[in-house]
C-alpha cells in the first residue's frame, strides 16, 4: 500500500478516487432499491428541481433553442433512466446457462457484477445528456463515478457540479471541473473502466493511458458519417430529414450526416428540396431565426471557417449558405458541391454547419468511396430498393444505420450505440450501457461428484479410453 501510495499522492485527485476505491465493494453490493433511489433522485434533479436552469445553461454555451434543448438533452436522460428501472431487476439477476454433460452434477449461471471506480469524461456538443446518459448505466450498474466534463461550456459544467454535489455523496459520485491538465492527472489514475465520448484523436490519448493499467475503456467517438440517396429515394423527403439532422445543434453532432453521396441524375433536385427545408426550418435568414444555435467557441468557427475557404480555394460550388459572423460565431446552413478529394471537408471530421454533397453514377462507386475511408459512427441510406439498400449493408461496416432516416437510431434504448474502431470501441445505452459497466461474471457450483473426476491423475489406460469417448461423445 505504501508503494501504492507514493505513486499517487502527488496527484490532486488520488484522496478522491481512494475515497471511491475503498467504498467500492460496499457500493456494488447496493441492493435494487437503492439503485432505483439513485436513479430517482436524478431523474427528479433533471425533470424538475434544475430543468429550467439546464435550459438556460445550454442557451448560454451554445446558443440552443428550448425545445431542442428538451428534446436532445433532458428527454433523452429521463427516457434512459426511464429504460433501466423497467429493467434493472431483469439485468441485476442471476442468468442461468446450460452445463454440458461432461460436467453432469454441475450448474452453471452468469451475474453482472459492478466494475468499480469508473471515470466519465464528456464532450461540450450535448453536455448534460452526454454527462448524465452514462452515468445513469454506471449506477445502475453499481459503481461509483468521478466525471469530467467540458470546459467548453463553463455555464454546463458549473450546473452539473450543482446537481451532482445536491444528488450523490461524493464517495459514491463526484464531478470535477478544469481543462485538459485535469484530464491528464484523472487518466494517471488506476480506473476500472473509462467512459470518453469525443474525438478520435483524443480517444487515442484515453487508450494509451488506459493501457497502463489495463483499463477497460468504452470510447464513443465520430468520424465522417456518409449519407447514401439513390435515384429512387423521395427527394424531397430525404432532403428534410438531412437537413433536421444536419443542422440540428448547428451540425455539432457526432451522428448528423457528415456528407452525402447521391446519384448524379438527382444531385440538383436534391439541393433545391434542401434550400426548400432550409427556409421553412430557419426561415430565409437562420441568423434570425430562435430555431439556430451557434457554434460553441471562437476556436471552432476558425476551424469550420477555413474549411469554407479551402474549398473556395479550390473552386468549389456554395449552393447554399456561405454567410459567417466571428462577432456571434455563427455560421449559415451551408451546402457545398464540386469538392476535389482534397478539400479539407472531405478529409476531416466537420461537426459543424457545412453538407458536402458528393456525385456518383453507380452506387458501387459509391460503396467505394466509403470503404476507402475510416469506418464510421453512423451511415445513413435513403433509397425505396430493397436489392441497393441490402448491396450497401452488406458491403459496408458502421457503428449503426438507419434506412431512410438518420440520427434517430442514438434515441432508441434498446438498441447498443457506439462505433467501430476509428469510430469507437464499446456500446452505450440501456442494458448496453449497463453490460459495458459491468463485468460478466461466469459461475459454475457443484452439487454432486463430479464425472470429470474420473479423469484425474494418475492416468491409466482406462482413463485414456474414457477421455477419447469424451470428446468423441461430449
Amino acid at each position: 500500500m505504501e508503494e501504492y501510495d507514493k505513486t499517487y499522492n502527488e496527484n490532486p485527485y488520488f484522496e478522491l478516487f481512494q475515497r471511491q476505491k475503498t467504498k467500492q465493494l460496499s457500493i456494488g453490493r447496493h441492493s435494487y432499491n437503492y439503485r432505483i433511489k439513485q436513479l430517482n433522485k436524478l431523474k427528479i434533479a433533471i425533470g424538475k428541481t434544475y430543468r429550467d436552469r439546464i435550459l438556460e445553461a445550454l442557451r448560454k454555451d451554445l446558443g440552443k433553442p428550448k425545445v431542442e434543448s428538451e428534446l436532445t438533452e433532458v428527454y433523452q436522460i429521463i427516457g434512459e433512466i426511464k429504460h433501466a428501472k423497467t429493467h434493472l431487476h431483469k439485468w441485476m439477476r442471476k442468468h442461468k446457462v446450460k452445463t454440458p454433460l461432461s460436467m453432469l452434477g454441475a450448474t452453471s449461471h452468469y451475474i453482472y457484477e459492478p466494475k468499480g471506480v469508473c471515470l466519465i469524461i464528456s464532450p461540450w456538443n450535448f453536455p448534460f445528456n452526454l454527462t448524465f446518459g452514462p452515468l445513469v448505466s454506471a449506477i445502475a450498474a453499481g459503481n461509483s463515478a468521478i466525471i469530467k466534463p467540458s470546459e467548453m461550456t463553463p455555464s454546463s459544467s458549473a450546473l452539473m457540479a450543482e446537481i451532482v454535489a445536491q444528488v450523490f455523496k461524493e464517495d459514491e459520485v463526484a464531478l470535477v471541473e478544469g481543462e485538459v491538465e485535469t484530464s491528464t492527472q484523472l487518466l494517471k489514475l488506476p480506473f476500472n473502466h473509462i467512459f470518453f465520448t469525443g474525438s478520435p484523436n483524443v480517444g487515442k490519448i484515453i487508450m494509451t493511458a488506459a493501457a497502463k493499467h489495463l483499463t477497460s475503456v468504452t470510447l464513443e467517438l465520430g468520424g465522417k458519417s456518409p449519407t447514401i440517396i439513390d435515384e429512387t429515394a423521395n427527394i424531397d423527403k430525404a432532403a428534410k430529414k438531412i437537413i433536421w439532422g444536419k443542422f440540428m445543434n448547428a451540425g455539432q453532432i457526432c451522428v448528423s450526416p457528415d456528407y452525402v453521396l447521391i446519384n448524379n441524375s438527382i444531385k440538383d433536385k436534391f439541393v433545391e428540396a434542401c434550400k426548400k427545408w432550409l427556409g421553412h426550418f430557419y426561415s430565409e435568414k437562420p441568423e434570425n431565426s430562435d430555431s439556430y444555435s451557434r457554434i460553441v467557441t471562437q476556436k471552432h468557427f476558425e476551424r469550420l471557417k477555413a474549411h469554407l475557404d479551402n474549398a473556395k480555394s479550390l473552386n468549389a460550388k456554395i449552393e447554399i449558405g456561405g454567410q459567417i459572423d466571428g462577432e456571434s460565431k455563427y455560421i449559415s446552413p451551408t451546402i457545398v458541391s464540386g469538392l476535389k478529394e482534397s478539400a479539407s471537408l472531405l478529409e476531416h471530421e466537420i461537426f459543424g454547419p457545412i453538407l458536402p454533397v458528393v456525385t456518383y453514377n453507380d452506387l458501387g462507386e459509391a460503396i467505394d468511396y466509403i470503404n476507402s475511408k475510416e469506418r464510421p459512427l453512423a451511415l445513413y441510406i435513403y433509397s425505396k430498393s430493397r436489392t441497393n439498400t441490402k448491396r450497401i449493408l452488406n458491403h459496408t461496416r458502421a457503428g449503426g444505420t438507419c434506412i431512410n432516416n438518420n440520427v434517430i437510431h442514438y434515441s432508441n434504448h434498446n438498441l447498443p450505440f457506439g462505433g467501430i474502431n476509428n469510430s469507437g470501441i464499446g456500446k452505450s445505452h440501456g442494458f448496453y450501457g449497463f453490460k459495458v459497466f459491468s463485468n460478466q461474471r461466469a459461475v459454475v457450483r457443484q452439487h454432486t461428484y463430479g464425472i470429470n473426476e474420473l479423469l484425474f491423475p494418475p492416468y491409466t489406460r482406462f482413463k485414456e479410453t474414457l477421455a477419447r469417448l469424451t470428446i468423441k461423445w461430449f
